[in-house]
Order: structure tokens, then sequence, then C-alpha cells
């Protein structure tokens, strides 16, 4: 009689302790930072040949695997052809997730995707379902590899005839998945340690193939691959109509504000050809939503250039892309909320049809936390190292967002300012995503029980 009520009490218990497809996404990440930190740590990884140190690993493992850029060195110039290999695979994993990865070894050995790799794979590319997720994961595998794959060789062609074959190669790979993953790593500091792509800010085979491969990375999977499949605009859904003109809208818009701000600047543009600022300019537009190339000195930008750069990292790419911030579709959504307040209205419709006010709730959540935590950052920063205000938001802005870019503080970051850089990186990839998938996409709980109204006076 008591056999199957003791049986009933362990498998309550088992449930009790399995985890849930967010929890395994963020202990995941924490694993792959944690592995990643340890193989940095060994002398072999460190071209001096000696441990470069538990927190500096740490530091760059989690920056490459939240695929941040933010270095306390310069990547060449600390880490041998081991560590950039190490950085590179984790720039790769945390990029495409670490469930693409999972995913290429069992349709490479053919295995049957169950029902728990099914949600986990939906709750890692964003989705709020699990029909097509297979073949969506077939997708984000063979675009996304062969993506990298044509802007290597585009790369490599454009290195090898100064460089040579090895160099040429070694550049073409490195750069083109790190552009694509939304990365900002680089390691051009053979040339000018530290420089980023500024040695290169004149090219437009270097620039353009880097600002597209980021681009495409900050679409999102879903994306692209609805683009692909329906190749018709008026047959695209709300979402992906929502992502494409939001993306082209702040890459003009960016490309335009920097033309205005910078121009005359003689530490940014102001020594360039015509051609050559406007170059850079998309580039900077480009790169600052989430990818972290770095053409001109991010230090010398005017405050007002600094101030549309933080904007526009703060925004990032789309949900279920390689890129961070509170997301294109977030910010559109809360515009187009405080829109139809502003004329009266309750809801909130778009190409025809009506977002969900709980969707509106989920964007003034998520945009409302990134802003607290990224102000606390910058008075955090600005208390405990030698910065102002200004650059200390900057680089808080950049950690939250997975950015990358620093106008200079980075190298200046007191251990506990690094631990809460660590922290906002790992929150930017890990945290945000979980919430928006895990809590904000979950069925909501009724109230049992609701407390009177009362009337405020607002604004």
């Amino acid at each position: 009689m008591h056999l199957p009520y003791r049986m009933i009490r362990i498998v309550n218990r088992r449930r009790r302790f399995r985890l849930s497809p967010t929890q395994i996404i963020a202990l995941a990440f924490l694993g792959i930072i944690l592995l990643g930190a340890l193989l940095l740590m060994l002398p072999v990884a460190s071209r001096n040949g000696e441990s470069a140190g538990f927190l500096p690993s740490l530091f760059t493992a989690t920056s490459a695997t939240c695929v941040t850029g933010l270095v306390l060195f310069d990547t060449w110039t600390q880490w041998s052809g081991f560590g950039q290999a190490v950085i590179l695979m984790l720039i790769e994993i945390g990029g495409l997730g670490f469930m693409s990865a999972a995913a290429l070894v069992v349709f490479v050995l053919r295995k049957k995707v169950g029902l728990r790799q099914r949600m986990v794979m939906a709750q890692a590319l964003s989705l709020n379902d699990m029909d097509g997720v297979v073949r969506l994961q077939k997708w984000v595998l063979i675009g996304s590899l062969g993506i990298q794959g044509l802007g290597a060789l585009v790369l490599f062609f454009r290195f090898l005839p100064e460089f040579g074959i090895a160099t040429a190669l070694k550049w073409g790979v490195f750069h083109a998945v790190s552009a694509f993953c939304n990365a900002g790593f680089d390691i051009f500091g053979s040339i000018a340690p530290g420089a980023s792509t500024t040695v290169f800010n004149t090219d437009p085979v270097v620039s353009i193939t880097l600002a597209i491969l980021i681009a495409l990375g900050g679409l999102g999977f879903f994306v692209w691959e609805e683009v692909v499949r329906l190749r018709s605009f008026r047959k695209l859904s709300v979402y992906t109509k929502l992502v494409l003109l939001t993306t082209l809208a702040l890459i003009l818009g960016g490309m335009v504000c920097f033309c205005i701000l910078e121009w005359n600047n003689p530490a940014t543009f102001g020594g360039m050809s015509v051609g050559e600022k406007l170059l850079n300019a998309f580039f900077q537009s480009v790169t600052t939503r989430t990818a972290g190339f770095a053409s001109v000195d991010q230090a010398a930008l005017t405050d007002g250039g600094k101030a549309v750069t933080m904007v526009l990292m703060f925004i990032g790419g789309s949900s279920g892309s390689t890129a961070g911030g509170v997301k294109t579709v977030t910010l559109v959504t809360l515009l187009l909320f405080m829109w139809s307040r502003a004329r009266g209205r309750n809801s909130v419709c778009v190409f025809r049809r009506t977002i969900a006010q709980e969707k509106v709730l989920d964007a003034l959540t998520i945009v409302t936390l990134m802003l607290g935590l990224a102000i606390f950052g910058g008075i955090f920063i600005c208390t405990t190292c030698p910065v102002g205000f200004t650059d200390a938001l900057y680089e808080s802005i950049s950690a939250l967002a997975t950015v990358g870019l620093t106008a200079g503080v980075t190298p200046l970051l007191t251990v506990p300012a690094q631990i809460l850089i660590i922290i906002y990186m790992y929150f930017g990839r890990v945290g945000v995503l979980t919430i928006s998938l895990g809590f904000l996409m979950a069925n909501r709980a009724e109230d049992r029980f609701s407390y009177a109204q009362t009337n405020l006076l607002i604004g």
C-alpha cells in the first residue's frame, strides 16, 4: 500500500530539482565562462608564458562568451595562438548559443531531438513556441557558418597580398566570426596594439565587410530565415517588418548624426576625405549596436557623439540574434505605446495589428531595468575609478548591452569595477535573455485577489 506513495514522492522530488530551460541556459553560459577562464589561466594561453591570473582571465572569458569585446589588454599582445583560439571558440559558442553547438553534434550523429531539447532550443532562439524549432536551428547553423565563411573568404583575399597566407587566413576567420557574433574582439595588435579597426578605417573592403557581418548577426536568426523563405516584404510577419525597418532607420539615422557631430572633429573624422568620413560614420553607426569594433578613438568623440553612441548601444540588435541591448522591437513597442497614450488611446497598433498589452508592459519593464542598471553602473564606476561620469556611463552601457566599445576606461578599472563589469556582461547576455524568455513569456498566474483601485496624479 505504501509503495505507490513512496514512488510518487520520489518522482515529485526529482521534478522539484529539475532545471527549467531558462535555468539550463543561464548555468550553461556560466559553465562555459568558467571553463574558458580556466583555459586562459594556463601559461600556454599567454604570449609571455606566464599565467594571466584568475580575474583577468575571467574578465576576458566573460567578455568573449557574452560577445561583448571589452578587454583589459590587447588580445594579440597578451594571448598566444592557443589563447586566441580559446577566445574564438568562446565567441562562437556565446554568439550562436550553446544549444547550436549541442544541436550540431545531434544533427551530425543523426540523433532524435527530444521534447526537452526542443524546449531549450526554443528558449535560446527567442521563440514563443516549439513549432519548427528544429528546422530553424538547422537554418541557424547552416546560415551562420555559411555567412561567416563567406566573410572570412572576402577578408582573406583582402589581407593576402599584404600579409601572406597564414596571417590572412587567421585574420579572416577570426574577424569574420567576431563580427558576425557581434563580439568586437580583434587581433590587429601586431600592427598597432589596442588600435582595434582604426588601422583599416579608410579601407572600404574591410569596413563594409565587417559592417555587413555585424548587421546580419544583429538581425536575428528568425528574421533572416523568414526573409529567405518568404522573399516578399508583404508576406513577412509584423515582427520581421519592424526589425528590418527599425534597423535601417537606426543605421541611417546614426550615420547622419555622426556626420553632423564628428565631421570637423580633428580627433575623429576631421582629417579624412568626404568618402572616408561617410564610410566611418556608417561603420560607427553599425558597430555601436553591440559589435564593438572601434574605427575611431571613442574617447575622442564629441559629447554629442558619445551621447548618440550610448543611445545606439543601449538599443542594440534584435531578439534571438548575436546582439545585446534592449532590442529594436522592444524600443519600437515602447515608442508606439507612448505615441498612443499621448493621443489618448489605450491600444497600441502597427501594420493593422494590435500589440498585446502584456508585450507593452514587458518592453517597459526591460527598458526601465536596463536604464536603472546602466545609471547605477556609471555612478559606481566613476566613484571607484579615476574617470568622469560620462565615460563611466559609456562603459556601463557598453558592458550591459554587450557592445565592447570603451572611451579608454577599461584599463583603468579597479577590482570592484571589474567585477561589476563582469556581472553586467553576463547579465546583458544571459540575464535579459532569461527574463524576456523565461518570465515575460511565461503563463502569468492570475492574482487570487485584488485591492480596491485608487486614483493618482500622473504627469
